[in-house]
């Protein structure tokens, strides 16, 4: 009799519990929050910039930079977007071919003193970008020898920086002195990580050089946030990696997760960012609400 009314009680409680409306969870084990359509801005600039770094190839660095200007675009931003990896694949997901056109390596060693003629339009009306091809890998043997070598980008990025809302720089998988450049320009930095373990493993190493560029080169250089990239819900190590990303850093982690999908490299063939090439895909909506959480979390005008 005893066990039938604790069993009684435990089914009323559950259905009392089913009716309460409680909210709904993320996968970074939070509320899932709604952030707001941005306002339109009244003017532009002068613009924050924001490096995407992790010294891990492969993690959604470019494919973020893409989407995510593209996203903040589209809610009226002006957005310039630096290709700073040799390997020239943020020029190329924007469809802006590299060859015999003035690049961000000609600023850097000063054969071109105006950025403006390296600026190149996309197909996203507001987003801009300034290309890079595989010159830019000679350029630190050229900067090595060059007076306050580390602040060569941001001289060149003072220049623009009146004319939008936002740069941001994509930078190579490392840690050398275009990095080092990258950071000492910026104001905020955004890691993304693979939910990976080995990714996961290399963040305490960007962490610490963040922290060595805000001593001695950037003392207003923040970490904006760590985007969780490649998620795939239906794997544990997925699940269990941005857990401990989430333990370790806490709400530095953006509520907005990208998952894995083949549409990526699908617009990256076309030459487009996904936000057009699907826009009603999951994975565009995700950018969307990344620019979003990025202008309520302060980090976008």
């Amino acid at each position: 009799m005893a066990i039938r009314s604790t069993r009684t009680a435990k089914t009323a409680q559950a259905s009392e519990l089913s009716g309460l409306d409680l909210p709904k969870m993320g996968p970074t084990g939070r509320p899932v929050t709604e952030f707001p359509d941005p306002a339109p801005l009244a003017s532009h600039g002068p613009a924050r910039i924001i490096s995407l770094c992790n010294q891990k190839g492969g993690v959604g660095k470019t494919t973020t930079s893409v989407n995510v200007g593209a996203a903040l675009a589209e809610y009226g931003r002006k957005v310039l977007a630096i290709d700073f990896d040799p390997q020239g694949a943020l020029s190329a997901g924007l469809g802006v071919m590299t060859h015999d056109i003035p690049t961000i390596y000609d600023l850097l060693i000063g054969t071109v003193k105006d950025p403006a003629e390296t600026i190149r339009s996309t197909s996203v009306p507001g987003l801009d970008i300034i290309p890079a091809n595989i010159d830019l890998s000679a350029a630190e043997v050229h900067l090595v020898s060059e007076v306050a070598r580390e602040s060569i980008l941001a001289r060149v990025l003072r220049k623009v920086s009146n004319d939008y809302d936002v740069i941001l720089i994509d930078c190579q998988p490392s840690l050398g002195l275009l990095t080092v450049n990258a950071l000492t320009a910026s104001h905020g930095v955004l890691i993304p990580l693979e939910c990976e373990y080995f990714a996961l493993r290399g963040v305490a190493l960007l962490v610490e050089t963040i922290d060595k560029v805000r001593d001695r080169l950037n003392p207003a250089l923040v970490l904006d946030g760590i985007l969780a990239t490649m998620y795939d819900p239906r794997t544990l190590h997925s699940r269990e990696v941005l857990e401990r990303v989430v333990e370790t850093f806490g709400d530095k982690v953006f509520e907005t997760v990208i998952g894995r999908t083949v549409k990526f490299p699908d617009a990256t063939v076309a030459g487009k960012p996904i936000t057009q090439f699907a826009p009603e895909h999951t994975s565009a909506k995700a950018y969307k609400q990344l620019a979003r959480e990025l202008v309520a979390r302060g980090a976008v005008a």
